[in-house]
């Protein structure tokens, strides 16, 4: 038998019982247990605490903020002509950005360059925007690259057009 053969020998070893693991040991587990009445203190604490706590403040022009969402809200009033869904679940608004001053900037595109709408959809979504309570200025900019695809529809979309 040559070396190699002997290094490959499995080896089994048995044993009887292996010794368990140490328990974990509670040091106040002698401390004489907490009364109801200092029980519920603590948990009164814990919820004015809890109740106190106010929300961070939001930028309203954030994501989530309220002229954010307002702005939101109008895009989804908009339907295309072509199709049953409005324009921000069909994903032709690529971005809405809300400048400190309340302007917004609608980033947008169509389905194709050749959409019968292609004059009159920009000048919709400015209107539209525009008309938000709290909007101080509208800027719609229509961009081709990337093209639209049916990719960027929302699950919304595609339930409504039977894609799903």
């Amino acid at each position: 038998m040559s070396e190699q053969a002997a290094d490959r020998t499995i080896r089994i070893e048995e044993v009887d019982a292996v010794a368990p693991p140490p328990r974990a040991r509670v040091d106040d587990a002698s401390a004489p247990p907490e009364s109801a009445a200092d029980k519920l203190e603590r948990k009164r604490d814990y919820l004015d605490g809890f109740l106190a706590a106010q929300p961070p403040a939001s930028d309203p022009g954030a994501p989530g903020g309220e002229l954010y969402e307002a702005v939101i809200g109008a895009l989804k009033e908009i339907y295309d002509p072509e199709i049953p869904v409005n324009i921000y679940d069909l994903g032709l608004i690529y971005g809405v950005d809300v400048s400190p001053e309340n302007h917004v900037v609608v980033t947008m595109t169509l389905t194709t360059p050749h959409c019968p709408v292609a004059e009159s959809m920009p000048g919709e979504v400015e209107l539209r925007v525009g008309a938000v309570p709290g909007v101080g200025d509208a800027e719609v900019n229509l961009v081709w690259d990337p093209a639209w695809d049916p990719a960027k529809m929302s699950d919304e979309a595609r339930l409504e057009l039977g894609m799903l």
